[in-house]
């Protein structure tokens, strides 16, 4: 690793990003105007950080596109849920339809991002987010399938590393296939992946250096370009 490379990776963050941390950055680097779906979990917190003037339309596939941030107190309505059951608020304009008229959306490449969990990312973007393989595990492939494959980007937020400290970006996956070569950035707790036809390309980093990740991971990793 030479000193011009090292420079080139910058640590924008003494310690790791909280979630609502990791959420800012994500809304922050949806492009203005974009149609947007937002996964279970983590994150449904980008919501939150969404600005007006980005004019980001946000999709939920149990059927309405203009979704707000998530509903706290008095703006609470148990009939108004995004896919993961959490109350949602409405922006003026939010329309809703029919399940299958949802997964339309979803399916005809009308979305410009997915943001997605996962248990798995391979360094040729292949995702894993729906089953571990365990014999006790439940299956929960819901959408993710058709927006994996139906969005034009796919973002992924999860912790870098498992329980036991493995890391979840990996070079082939070991768990059941979501969707084949689908992702293009990943977005962690201690750095942002790039995920490009010449390799992981890492953007920035938090709390950790370009070594140190380097030595933790079987992924090989490159700088971001430019």
């Amino acid at each position: 690793m030479t000193e011009q490379t090292t420079a080139s990776v910058p640590q924008t963050s003494t310690v790791p990003l909280s979630r609502d941390e990791m959420a800012q950055i994500v809304a922050k680097d949806i492009e203005p105007g974009s149609f947007v779906n937002l996964g279970i979990g983590q994150p449904t917190n980008v919501s939150n950080y969404l600005t007006a003037e980005q004019d980001i339309t946000l999709h939920t596939e149990n059927g309405m596109l203009g979704m707000g941030p998530v509903a706290t107190g008095d703006a609470i309505d148990e009939d108004l849920i995004n896919a993961g059951k959490i109350p949602v608020t409405e922006l003026p304009g939010a329309s809703y339809f029919h399940h299958a008229d949802s997964f339309a959306i979803m399916r005809g490449g009308h979305l410009d991002v997915c943001v997605l969990g996962a248990f798995q990312v391979s360094a040729t973007g292949d995702l894993a987010n729906w089953h571990t393989g365990a014999p006790d595990a439940i299956p929960a492939v819901g959408g993710a399938m058709d927006l994996a494959t139906g969005a034009k980007d796919v973002y992924v937020m999860m912790n870098l590393a498992t329980k036991d400290g493995t890391a979840k970006l990996v070079p082939e996956l070991t768990y059941p296939v979501t969707g084949v070569g689908c992702v293009t950035r990943v977005y962690t707790e201690k750095a942002v992946f790039l995920i490009t036809d010449d390799g992981v390309r890492v953007r920035e980093t938090f709390g950790t250096t370009f070594e140190e990740l380097q030595d933790v991971m079987d992924v090989p990793l490159l700088p971001a370009a430019g």
